[in-house]
């Protein structure tokens, strides 16, 4: 009969003294727990009183910084103004200051420049300015003006058969625009039959054969009605060019049309105007405006 060897497990079972020896480890595990516990306590109480405490850091008292409440960013405030005014517009020129030279040397200084053409179709005429002598004025100054007078679809380009422009003296010309002085002024129309005299004295200006003769006393204080009624130098300016110039184009005098209408501009403006409104051009509204013949 077969004797069977003692089954043996995967570990075997612990000796006695080892197991002894585990026994007493376990057993003194609590008291260093306890010493460790022990110190920990001792050292909070030093603390509390104030005793320091090698190797131990209380963070609890532990200075604290200071926290500066954030600078205030200013915030940027436009200041307060007044509203802007409404700017006052400067009272219209209506006349010249200063004295007006009433006699000059009867002789002329003619534009040496050249204008555009004004007008779009019709018969081109062709004119220049002159400026007499010691009348104070500047003759290229002069001709611009006049430029601008009849450059305007107002003027007599408007009829859209005219077409007018400014040349140099000796290039060729239909007509000139003098601007003299009273005294010339009269010497010069009594030449082309008219007189411009008004109590004896030269006032008006007027048109000869070829000549356009504007008289320097109207185009630098316009005349009394003008004034009174506060309409601008430079209106009676208009009026005076587009008149003379109207005369040498083969136009005659005319009437007022009623009280408070337009005066056409071939009414003797300078003298009166009978109950019409003062008005400087030939064509109102693209169309030609007349009164009737004297």
């Amino acid at each position: 009969m077969r004797t069977l060897s003692p089954i043996r497990t995967s570990a075997s079972p612990p000796q006695i003294g080892a197991v002894a020896a585990g026994r007493r480890a376990r057993g003194r595990r609590p008291v260093a727990q306890l010493a460790s516990l022990a110190t920990l306590v001792t050292a909070a109480a030093l603390v509390m009183v104030g005793l320091a405490v090698p190797g131990f850091t209380d963070r609890s008292q532990a200075p604290v910084a200071e926290v500066s409440p954030a600078a205030e960013t200013p915030i940027a405030v436009p200041p307060t103004s007044e509203p802007p005014q409404p700017t006052e517009e400067p009272p219209p020129v209506l006349q010249m200051p200063g004295p007006v030279p009433s006699k000059g040397e009867g002789t002329f200084d003619y534009g040496t420049t050249q204008g555009e053409v004004a007008g779009t179709a019709g018969t081109l005429r062709r004119y220049r300015i002159a400026v007499e002598k010691g009348a104070d004025e500047d003759v290229e100054a002069f001709g611009a003006t006049v430029d601008a007078v009849l450059a305007n679809k107002g003027s007599w380009i408007g009829s859209g058969r005219l077409r007018l422009q400014r040349v140099p003296d000796r290039a060729g010309h239909d007509f000139t625009v003098y601007l003299v002085t009273a005294q010339t002024a009269y010497t010069m129309c009594q030449a082309g039959w008219v007189d411009i005299r008004v109590d004896g004295k030269p006032y008006t200006s007027c048109r000869a054969q070829g000549k356009v003769i504007l008289n320097l006393d109207r185009w630098r204080t316009s005349v009394p009605h003008y004034v009174e009624a506060e309409v601008p130098l430079d209106v009676y300016r208009d009026y005076v060019v587009n008149h003379e110039v109207g005369h040498e184009l083969g136009y005659n005098h005319e009437r007022c049309p009623g009280q408070g209408r337009p005066a056409p501009v071939m009414m003797q403006q300078t003298l009166f105007l009978n109950g019409c409104e003062a008005n400087p051009w030939p064509f109102l509204d693209g169309k030609r405006y007349a009164g009737p013949p004297l």
